[in-house]
């Protein structure tokens, strides 16, 4: 049932947000739960002081690694579990490239159990180090990418093996109530495209901790065919939620509902039919009943929109992408829509950048959707990064995970300098890690995004990735309650 103005304005009321369509932030705004400013120089300031590690927030400076790979803030460390070309799985072969959205799980024997994204795509043969294709575990043989699993035990001891390969693209992906992974190709090439055998652009759910039933894997056709970046579960009314990266048109932020009396669980999705359920995509409107083409659109934090579902045609999209199968005014878009974590009962989603393709620029958007209000709510706003280059500045969010000591913890995507970095509840960022591992050369450095960030089932140890060239990681150290300021 369609939300009225009556009852946007009363949510509004109750939430205590504004709405604002114009003016723009230059610098960090806030995080979720504060206020926005448009005073660009206090916000540049509180952006350095954050960075510094000054003002009881975060853990101080980061300090130089003297092995040219990470820094972070004295008193934390960190171990390479994983490394492409380098570290060998269980079957012999190396640890594959291009490392993406992980999740870490509880395993057997006080072992943790990480599934982690391969995102490549195109043939097979142009890269070094693809998925092993592991016998029973393959979608499409000519495909590169796929997920292994990492099982890390309490001895320390790491060891790797293949969860599902001949996929492509696999980027953020997420876990489920029950405890499985679902793995997402960010990749739509219709078989006998970049030499695919398969159509690809769906999801897949991979069980870190049975073997078996991965085995023989099927493609989750209705959650749609499409660039998929992430998808949560709602543990209460069952829904999915989904992130599309793409442009020309821009992106969907989707909502599949389940048939009416199927109850989730391990391996039940595997039975339903191609065209189970309902999928949908958002139409978003202000306090006022305007309808807004474009999340882009807000410039404060505290923004809230409304958000209806559209049903979308034909979601295999068996002539035209999913997408494009909306005209203007019909549905809400937004670039970049990338990683999203369940968390405070509702999903955290991110819109990494917007540019020329986009109604309003910006480096960054966390958005915050709530099922029972029926509402999008604008929690961290990154206005244009002058200069990437410069330590400090945080730009370009992807992957997200919600912290166990408080507030969010986000992986950096953007242009030159790459982070990971929290945000607390009450509105300041903090620097946790720098990649120092430069993949470029002295005069031209380049340096790999972060990835797949995500907490140990504990919360003592925080898992992430540099992609490229396909390290994972393990980082301990004296982490601390974040709590408001």
């Amino acid at each position: 049932m369609p939300l009225t103005r009556r009852d946007f304005t009363t949510t509004s009321a109750v939430t205590g947000a504004g709405v604002a369509l114009a003016g723009s932030v230059g610098a960090l705004a806030s995080a979720p739960q504060a206020l926005a400013s448009t005073d660009t120089e206090r916000a540049a300031e509180e952006a350095g002081e954050a960075a510094d590690g000054t003002g009881g927030v975060g853990y101080g400076p980061l300090v130089p690694d003297p092995d040219g790979i990470v820094a972070l803030p004295a008193g934390f460390s960190y171990r390479i579990l994983t490394h492409c070309g380098r570290t060998r799985l269980e079957s012999g072969e190396f640890t594959p490239a291009e490392h993406d959205g992980t999740a870490a799980f509880p395993g057997p024997r006080g072992t943790t159990l990480l599934v982690g994204n391969h995102e490549m795509d195109g043939p097979r043969d142009e890269h070094p180090h693809p998925v092993p294709l592991a016998e029973g575990l393959v979608y499409d043989p000519a495909a590169p990418g796929g997920c292994t699993v990492v099982e890390v035990r309490p001895d320390g001891r790491v060891a790797a093996w293949v969860g599902l390969a001949g996929t492509a693209n696999n980027c953020a992906g997420g876990t489920t109530p029950w405890g499985t992974w679902l793995t997402c190709e960010e990749n739509s090439d219709r078989a006998g495209e970049n030499g695919m055998t398969k159509d690809h652009g769906y999801v897949f759910e991979v069980d870190p901790a049975d073997r078996r039933a991965n085995r023989d894997p099927r493609p989750l056709k209705f959650f749609g065919r499409y660039e998929h970046e992430a998808v949560v579960i709602d543990p209460r009314r069952g829904h999915a939620y989904l992130t599309e990266d793409a442009d020309e048109p821009n992106g969907l932020f989707y909502r599949w509902t389940p048939p009416q009396g199927f109850r989730h669980g391990p391996g039940r999705l595997r039975t339903l039919a191609d065209d189970a359920g309902v999928l949908q995509a958002p139409r978003c409107f202000d306090s006022g009943g305007r309808f807004v083409d474009d999340l882009s659109r807000a410039t404060r934090t505290g923004t809230v929109y409304g958000v209806d579902w559209v049903d979308v045609p034909d979601r295999d999209a068996r002539t035209v992408a999913v997408r494009k199968q909306f005209g203007p005014g019909q549905v809400t878009r937004a670039r970049k829509l990338e990683g999203m974590w369940w968390g405070d009962g509702g999903a955290y989603i991110v819109s990494s950048y917007a540019r020329d393709e986009s109604p309003v620029r910006h480096d960054g958007q966390v958005w915050f959707y709530d099922p029972r209000r029926r509402t999008l709510t604008l929690e961290v706003l990154f206005g244009v990064n002058p200069d990437p280059s410069r330590d400090g500045a945080f730009d370009g969010p992807d992957n997200i995970t919600v912290s166990p000591h408080g507030g969010l913890i986000v992986a950096e995507d953007g242009d030159g300098v790459q982070h990971l970095f929290g945000a607390t509840d009450s509105g300041r960022t903090y620097p946790i890690a720098r990649n120092e591992l430069n993949i470029g050369t002295d005069e031209k450095p380049e340096f790999g995004e972060f990835t797949g960030v995500t907490f140990s089932p504990d919360g003592k140890t925080l898992y992430a990735n540099i992609q490229e060239p396909g390290i994972m990681l393990a980082v301990t150290g004296p982490w601390k309650r974040h709590e408001r300021h």
